[in-house]
């Protein structure tokens, strides 16, 4: 079988350099997506991330930074992110995320689960580009998650 890929896309009508840079700027990011960043992105850069879900951290590596159309960076799992940013019409933007590096038995749950989760994320990303303000999408997914570990340890 072949490791599973992780695919999400997404049109947001802002400039391409709009939506490139809530990714690398602290100040952005933390609007839609982290709770914490150590510093902006920059190629070869080793940041640390902190998520919405209480106690997830990750060490994230930036192997590209093409501005502004790519951002790809490794987790400290083994998993790879690509994220390429298309111009479109006028201030439009076409987001495509690729995740790749799942492993082991539970490889398939764990891309199902970046698919969401970026979708999640991207569409968070458009409604803080478009309106201005942020959903609040991945702030009440992590709750979820963050409720179902609670449940599970008591």
């Amino acid at each position: 079988m072949r490791n599973p890929i992780a695919k999400v896309s997404q049109l947001i009508r802002c400039p391409v350099v709009d939506a490139f840079d809530a990714f690398v700027d602290p100040a952005r990011i933390t609007q839609f997506w982290l709770a914490a960043t150590s510093a902006p992105l920059v190629k070869g850069a080793e940041v640390t991330w902190q998520f919405m879900v209480p106690g997830a951290t990750e060490r994230t590596r930036v192997t590209e930074l093409k501005r502004p159309a790519q951002i790809a960076f490794d987790w400290s799992d083994g998993v790879s992110v690509r994220i390429d940013f298309d111009a479109r019409e006028a201030d439009e933007t076409r987001i495509r995320v690729e995740v790749t590096g799942f492993a082991g038995d539970s490889a398939v749950d764990q891309a199902l689960n970046a698919t969401e989760g970026f979708a999640i994320v991207l569409c968070d990303l458009k409604t803080l580009l478009e309106s201005g303000r942020s959903a609040n999408l991945v702030r009440d997914k992590a709750r979820l998650i963050a409720d179902s570990s609670d449940a599970q340890n008591n």
